[in-house]
């Protein structure tokens, strides 16, 4: 590149820099280079740290360190001074000299809140963003701010942290946790020192997928090409993205972009509480119409035969057998391996003739979505809880208003205030049902306490914990398969530890599953649908008739009354469990504030255990192995450092 040629260059990165200024302007936003030194005269610095020669992502290039040069340029970078002064001509020459050999001196900047700031340098970056270059080297200082508490400044922290294991800066997240989650899915949660090779295949896939996520609008979307990953990286594994073309993964991300899109409405789940009694179209019913039939799939990772939850859900697929005879016919796939062959027994389910498909327990999920963005007129739910997916439903229970009951009749029977439960995994969902049950059992009698066990936790004393603590009063797993076996519900224990049920939580699937089917076969499917594209996740309760409760006729007759007032006035919204001053383990008052009720949402996700309960919630690490998939997917840990 020959000088006249670059003042070419020159006067189209000045009409670029002009564009900008104007732009900003017109709009009430400050049209220059942001200004380090400003920022920092409001802020508590922690520390500040050298990081050496360090590769700087441009993108990440927003300003200048002192406010010197800053009206020499637009907030992009470009130039906004005129042609024929000493700053035109200086860039004029590192223009040639890029083109002719490339721009090798490294800058100095600042990083701030993973921002950064040109000490020197600030033409070299202009010319290199002029060109879109990828990154420029430089000799970076640190600035740590004190941490506030607020979102921003979490972020920022999870990022150092995340730092300090790959040295990887080119990657943000716009909501907190997603850096421990990255992790998760590139290392197995690791915490080793990334190697060159780790860092290399790492920004091989991530700009191969920003060139693509560009490509489909990805920069008219409120979220980081780190959002966009993440997502796409829960349904394909990181292994198998290394080494992938853009033009592979753009054809596969095309497909999932409603799921992309989705992120943009983060926490917009449209949680349906209760069904919703619809009647048939008027024009449906006035019209003849043509009666259609449907083939529906369940999709289990076990066999009713050894499993208690599938037993469950079998039972409620015989209902719709019989409910929806001659219109509904059922297909069972069992025993589905996850991850091996989950993605292929649902396309065969698919090429089988089933337009609609439940995939019943949530490691089925990445399956369910990656099928949704191959077929996209099959309709998918997956039996989980709080999945923000608007490719596919969830469905689930509010199985801690069975809890609250059961806690409640278990404070009745126990002659010591002592009760043992059974806790499963640290799931949505779970910890709300343990609290649900200890509020329950508080109602009662304000003595009881609620030791809590984890079958789930290595190392777990299990039932000898109980017989050592004189507990005779335990809640176990909801149900048991019809062998004999009575050790689930609410149950006594003898002297000669026998079990003797007295009451459990029944899940009624069927009226779950003959309500959806009947809104396809209604045509009332698509009025249940959430505005905006936002996922659909229903969580229904007793009031659905989902989930009931069933008591044994040895339970004194006085608890069975209060059993069934209880109940009423759930199913009534009477009564809410977590209504009123709920305090945790360490005494403090967990309700909120303005007196309203815990959101869907807050229950959820409760990472607290309520002040009755002796025990506590596993770290992740102290997880049997076998666990660690579904906690992986659902579980309550999203705190920096847990997973």
């Amino acid at each position: 590149m020959d000088v006249q040629q670059a003042k070419e260059e020159y006067r189209k990165a000045l009409r670029k820099g002009h564009r900008e200024f104007r732009w900003r302007v017109a709009k009430g936003s400050y049209p220059y280079l942001q200004v380090l030194d400003d920022i920092l005269e409001n802020t508590q610095v922690e520390r500040i740290e050298p990081l050496g020669l360090v590769n700087i992502p441009m993108e990440s290039i927003v300003g200048t360190k002192t406010e010197g040069r800053k009206a020499a340029f637009a907030a992009n970078f470009m130039p906004l001074l005129e042609e024929g002064s000493e700053f035109q001509m200086k860039w004029t020459n590192l223009c040639a000299a890029h083109v002719n050999e490339g721009i090798r001196d490294p800058i100095k900047a600042f990083e701030f809140m993973n921002r950064f700031y040109v000490q020197e340098g600030n033409k070299r970056v202009s010319v290199l963003k002029y060109f879109d270059a990828a990154s420029i080297p430089g000799y970076v200082t640190r600035i740590v701010p004190r941490r506030s508490g607020s979102k921003g400044s979490e972020i920022y922290h999870e990022f150092l942290a995340f730092y300090d294991i790959t040295k990887v800066n080119f990657i943000g997240f716009s909501e907190q946790g997603r850096f421990e989650r990255l992790l998760m899915l590139t290392c197995e949660g690791k915490r080793e020192p990334w190697t060159e090779e780790q860092r290399r295949d790492f920004a091989s896939v991530y700009y191969n997928f920003a060139g693509v996520f560009e490509k489909l609008g990805g920069k008219k979307l409120p979220i980081t090409v780190g959002d966009a990953l993440l997502m796409y990286l829960e349904l394909y594994p990181y292994e198998q993205q290394i080494g992938r073309s853009a033009s592979e993964m753009e054809q596969t991300l095309e497909a999932l972009w409603p799921e992309v899109v989705g992120l943009t409405k983060a926490g917009a789940v449209e949680v349906s509480m209760e069904p919703e009694n619809r009647s048939t179209p008027l024009l449906s019913r006035i019209l003849p119409i043509e009666q259609f039939t449907i083939n529906a799939a369940f999709l289990y990772e076990k066999s009713a035969d050894t499993s208690a939850w599938v037993y469950a859900h079998e039972f409620g697929r015989s209902y719709v057998d019989e409910a929806l005879a001659n219109r509904v016919y059922t297909h069972v796939y069992d025993n589905i391996r996850i991850g091996t062959d989950d993605d292929e027994v649902i396309e065969k389910a698919i090429r089988e003739g089933s337009s609609v498909i439940f995939t019943t327990t949530p490691k089925l999920l990445g399956a369910s979505l990656r099928a949704a963005a191959r077929h996209p007129d099959v309709k998918i739910l997956n039996c989980s809880l709080n999945m923000p997916h608007p490719t596919i439903r969830t469905y689930y229970g509010r199985l801690y208003e069975a809890k609250f009951i059961l806690g409640a009749i278990a404070a009745s029977l126990t002659e010591n205030d002592k009760i043992g439960y059974f806790a499963t995994y640290p799931i949505y969902g779970m910890t709300a049902g343990v609290n649900a049950f200890a509020i329950g059992a508080k109602l009662v009698n304000p003595r009881a306490r609620i030791y809590l066990q984890w079958t789930s936790e290595k190392d777990s004393p299990g039932m000898e914990f109980f017989k050592q603590k004189d507990i005779h009063v335990l809640s176990s797993p909801d149900t048991g398969l019809p062998k004999g076996e009575r050790a689930y519900g609410v149950y006594l224990l003898t002297h000669e530890n026998q079990p003797v049920p007295m009451a459990m939580p029944f899940w009624h699937w069927g009226e779950f599953y003959e309500k959806i089917l009947r809104s396809i076969l209604n045509n009332t499917w698509k009025a249940d649908t959430a505005e905006d594209g936002c996922a659909v996740n229903y969580w229904w309760g007793l009031g659905s008739g989902m989930i009931d409760l069933l008591t044994s006729r040895g339970l004194p007759p006085g608890t069975k009354r209060l059993a069934e007032f209880l109940k009423q006035g759930l199913c009534e919204g009477k009564i809410d469990v977590f209504g009123g001053q709920v305090f945790d383990q360490s005494g403090r008052q967990v309700t909120p504030e303005n007196g309203s009720s815990f959101t869907p949402e807050e229950i959820l996700k409760m990472d607290w255990l309520a002040d009755n309960v002796v025990g506590q919630i596993p770290a992740f690490d102290d997880l049997i192995e076998i666990a660690k998939p579904l906690v992986k997917v659902q579980g309550i840990y999203r705190k920096e450092g847990q997973i």
